[in-house]
């Protein structure tokens, strides 16, 4: 006779395992802007490699060649070394009452969407940019990235700026299959709300957030919650032997629980920001990420 299901059997098939999250890793967690450490792509590609992770995520300004040869062959390094490029980390800005200051942002931000598309990522993190009043960055983060607005300018004028900015490079975005993922990283972008709020003007499936864990300094948690649901793309902190600009305390069983409670399944990219070694640091966050994302419960 066929065998029958009771309820409760039918309820645990309905928990199917998922697969943990994949565990990426920015070059920047080698180069970290130390004179010190400057090391080539390819280089980071195959510690990465020997370290385990699954994917890299390259720092655009960490090329110091961005030509398509370039490009190819750090694909192609990847290739060899079994792993997927997963981001590419850009800079730019739309923050400013300069309208050719915008448009060469703009510009800047599609060559940032076609170089991912000749190397066959799929997303690259963008910025709304700051008003640029603090000076130096070591002063705005010594102010928790908070600055005040350019004289005779508000908050409203900043949003407009990115969203017509973002606005122009969606069209690229579409036609080359390449997620922008805007990240919580400083001016406009600072909370989660800013964030949202181009989000919600914009409305486009090729504008989602990049959220990173380390750029929240007040309400990480909820700020986390908020984010989550809209997560295309997800950046990991840790800060072993102490902070570069500051040191966070980031439960990373929390966060994990956050993401999987909204199904984020994507990309964990680790990106240290400590004064250790990365010789003994990089290992040791790459085993808390895999534990902390280890969970297959859905």
């Amino acid at each position: 006779m066929p065998r029958t299901t009771n309820a409760a059997e039918t309820a645990s098939s309905a928990k199917i395992d998922r697969r943990p999250n994949p565990i990426a890793i920015s070059t920047y967690s080698y180069w970290r802007y130390r004179d010190d450490s400057k090391l080539t792509i390819e280089k980071c590609v195959d510690l990465a490699a020997e370290a385990g992770f699954d994917a890299v995520e390259v720092l655009h300004v960490q090329m110091e060649d961005k030509s398509n040869v370039a490009a190819q062959r750090i694909k192609q390094r990847a290739f060899r070394n079994g792993m997927s490029l997963c981001g590419l980390s850009t800079h730019q800005s739309f923050v400013s009452p300069d309208a050719k200051f915008r448009q060469d942002n703009v510009d800047h931000t599609i060559e940032c969407i076609e170089l991912a598309y000749s190397m066959g990522i799929p997303t690259i993190r963008v910025n709304t940019g700051r008003w640029g009043t603090s000076g130096d960055f070591d002063t705005l983060m010594a102010n928790k990235g908070i600055e005040p607005n350019l004289e005779g300018y508000t908050d409203d004028d900043g949003f407009a700026w990115v969203k017509e900015g973002i606005e122009k490079c969606l069209p690229i975005a579409e036609k080359c299959g390449v997620v922008l993922g805007l990240e919580n990283h400083w001016g406009l972008g600072r909370t989660a709300a800013g964030v949202l709020r181009v989000l919600d003007e914009v409305k486009s499936p090729w504008l989602k957030a990049t959220l990173d864990t380390g750029n929240f300094l007040e309400n990480q948690y909820g700020q986390y919650e908020k984010m989550a649901p809209h997560a295309a793309y997800v950046q990991a902190k840790t800060y072993y032997g102490g902070g570069t600009w500051y040191t966070l305390d980031i439960d990373y069983d929390r966060v994990a629980k956050i993401l999987r409670d909204v199904d984020y399944r994507g990309y964990i990219s680790l990106e240290f920001e400590g004064k250790e070694s990365h010789e003994t640091a990089i290992p040791k966050s790459l085993a808390m990420l895999r534990k902390a994302f280890a969970s297959t419960e859905a």
